[in-house]
């Protein structure tokens, strides 16, 4: 396993692979799929994670739907609770909802109502930052629930989108971290 950050960083960068032209053209879809494949990336950017967070946290959000094949495990090596954030009509209670703009589109996320107690530490977990819309309409989800963010962690972090500024006025900095930027 590797536990030095930069090498931790060249392992995941190697496995992650660029498709252009996905889901329309002009867009470089980023394919995390080669290091979900690889047990040794895979583990080291779990307990990578779960190193981050290990006795800080009571629940861990994954976002649908890369952000759950990353979360859960983290939520289970952290001993901490797993809540998935999902696409609107995917869950099957009560839920609170939250619309938001991607940076192709628009679409609204919900979580159960009862998904966290109040003064839960929350650690939010996607794998990618674009625009920040998702990770911000999760946030507003949470606080709205009584919880409370104290991390969110993303794989890969896409720079020149600037979703780090736009969740800047609702995160204390410090808060966002990224394994990748690019």
């Amino acid at each position: 396993m590797t536990t030095d950050s930069g090498e931790l960083r060249k392992l995941l960068e190697s496995r992650i692979r660029d498709v252009p032209d996905w889901p329309k053209p002009g867009v470089v879809f980023k394919d995390i799929s080669p290091l979900l494949a690889d047990p040794v990336a895979f583990a080291a950017l779990v307990d990578a994670l779960a190193e981050r967070c290990a006795g800080r946290v009571d629940k861990v959000v994954g976002i649908e739907a890369r952000g759950f094949i990353l979360a859960a495990p983290v939520a289970l090596r952290a001993r901490a609770g797993f809540v998935p954030v999902r696409k609107a009509g995917k869950l099957p209670c009560a839920t609170h909802a939250q619309s938001y703009e991607l940076e192709y589109g628009s679409a609204t996320l919900e979580v159960h109502q009862d998904a966290f107690g109040a003064g839960d530490r929350v650690l939010v977990i996607d794998d990618v930052l674009a625009t920040g819309g998702t990770v911000e309409a999760t946030i507003d989800l949470i606080r709205r629930a009584g919880a409370e963010v104290v991390g969110v962690e993303v794989l890969l972090e896409l720079g020149f989108l600037d979703g780090r500024a736009r969740l800047a006025p609702v995160l204390p900095d410090g808060v966002l971290e990224s394994f990748i930027v690019v």
